[in-house]
């Protein structure tokens, strides 16, 4: 299988309708990382239900601030389900613990940034996932070339969006698609 020539980490994908796994079902996936080896990636608009950073704060023994309360955590993914991540902006650098992805935005995977945010000195935007979305070599794209995804730029406005609801079809317009004359049926021409 030829390999696409274009890195796609930074981007989103975006699920196609008739997506078989439901777990990605109408999912916007942010790809913080993409190489020969594989892919990974951190679902943006779906929420894990009843479950607040200041929940996991109080998990980790970590004392919570006003800063942190409201913060929802998404669902990154099904991998590693209780391994938390945090995609933000490169303004706000975790040192060691921080992956720099591009044009802006960065990942951190250690607690010292959940102490930040629980004071106020975390990022100026972010977004708290437990589990990611991960590809091993090959499958992502297979993946693509079964149009179970869509690819477009990433865009802050729809990263750190509040409103999960509108998100898919955001990215959607962002590539001037209307979801409604969206298949899952692809072709050849």
């Amino acid at each position: 299988m030829d390999a696409f020539p274009e890195d796609l980490t930074g981007k989103l994908l975006v699920a196609m309708p008739g997506m078989g796994d439901p777990r990605f079902d109408h999912s916007v996936v942010f790809l913080c990382a993409y190489s020969d080896e594989g892919a990974m990636g951190l679902i943006i608009n779906k929420e894990v239900p009843e479950v607040s950073l200041n929940d996991l704060l109080d998990q980790l023994d970590i004392d919570r601030g006003r800063a942190s309360d409201g913060i929802r955590v998404h669902f990154g993914g099904p991998v590693e389900g209780g391994r938390g991540f945090v995609l933000h902006t490169d303004e706000y650098n975790g040192g060691l613990g921080s992956l720099l992805i591009e044009d802006g935005y960065m990942m951190t995977a250690t607690k010292d940034i959940l102490v930040d945010m629980a004071v106020g000195r975390g990022p100026a935007r972010a977004l708290t996932a437990l589990g990611y979305a991960g590809w091993g070599p090959g499958q992502l794209e297979s993946e693509l070339q079964e149009n179970a995804w869509l690819t477009v730029d990433a865009d802050m406005a729809i990263v750190f969006d509040p409103d999960l609801e509108t998100k898919w079809t955001k990215a959607l317009a962002k590539l001037g698609i209307d979801p409604l004359v969206l298949s899952s049926e692809g072709g050849t021409a």
